[in-house]
């Protein structure tokens, strides 16, 4: 079932806006579609503009403390200007571009807690500017992401939060002002590690996983051998055992900090 969510109407006898969305899940690199559809008030109206986008609400840390900030990372305008007859209704179809870095928000069967984001629709008319509320999506994980995530579950290895924050990791293929972190409580058998923490950087044929035991707040130090970065095919991924690897560099660094 599509996804909607009614504008506020603008001015007295203004038109509304109903953005509707044919399939709320997808997945990074895929496309969301939907219709925009405005509704004539009792006025004939000029719509000068009308235009859909993605948002993410990201942390950014800045003088001690942390803040919300939304970040539209997509924008597409639909069609140009023309007037709306009274009491008409005007349906504009559209397809947005999930880009291959978006954020994944839900994997496991469940919506990972403090994931926002969504599309909005932006309507401009007789000087005015109303935006709507964010219509969320589900973004999955790509094949070669689930891989990775299955392997930390295979190693014991249980889901903590996830949260977006603003800024670049050097040394990936990061375009997005924001990337993604996802944190994972250890298990038992690697005593001494409090949580790993992984984030993905995609494009269209590769990714880069970034992971890091024992983070300290704003720093990836690639000279730490507590980071770990490395690259997956999209399409090649199936051919290793990514439990091991992953159990690899876990026992090597443990075992070199007589963690384990």
């Amino acid at each position: 079932m599509g996804f909607k969510r009614l504008l506020a109407s603008l001015g007295a006898g203004g038109a509304s806006v109903e953005t509707v969305l044919t399939e709320e899940n997808v997945v990074p690199g895929g496309v969301v579609q939907g219709e925009v559809r405005i509704q004539g008030g009792s006025v004939n109206q000029e719509i000068q503009g009308l235009s859909v986008g993605l948002q993410a609400r990201v942390e950014v840390e800045g003088n001690d403390q942390e803040l919300k900030q939304d970040v539209e990372f997509t924008k597409v305008r639909l069609g140009g200007a023309f007037e709306l007859q009274a009491g008409a209704v005007h349906a504009m179809p559209f397809g947005l571009e999930i880009p291959w870095e978006t954020p994944i928000t839900s994997f496991a069967g469940q919506r990972l807690h403090g994931m926002n984001i969504g599309v909005t629709t932006e309507l401009e008319i007789a000087r005015a500017l109303d935006s709507g509320d964010l219509d969320p999506i589900n973004v999955h994980p790509l094949p070669a992401q689930q891989a990775i995530l299955d392997a930390f579950g295979q190693l014991g290895f249980r889901f903590k939060s996830a949260d977006m924050e603003r800024g670049h990791i050097r040394g990936t293929r990061q375009r997005l002002p924001f990337y993604q972190e996802i944190e994972f409580f250890s298990p038992q058998q690697y005593r001494g590690l409090n949580q790993v923490e992984l984030t993905f950087v995609a494009d269209d044929r590769e990714m880069d996983v970034v992971l890091e035991m024992d983070k300290k707040p704003g720093l990836f130090s690639e000279g730490s051998d507590s980071f770990r970065s490395f690259t997956v095919g999209l399409q090649d991924f199936q051919g290793t055992d990514w439990a091991g690897y992953l159990n690899q560099w876990l026992s090597e660094v443990g075992s070199r900090r007589n963690w384990f």
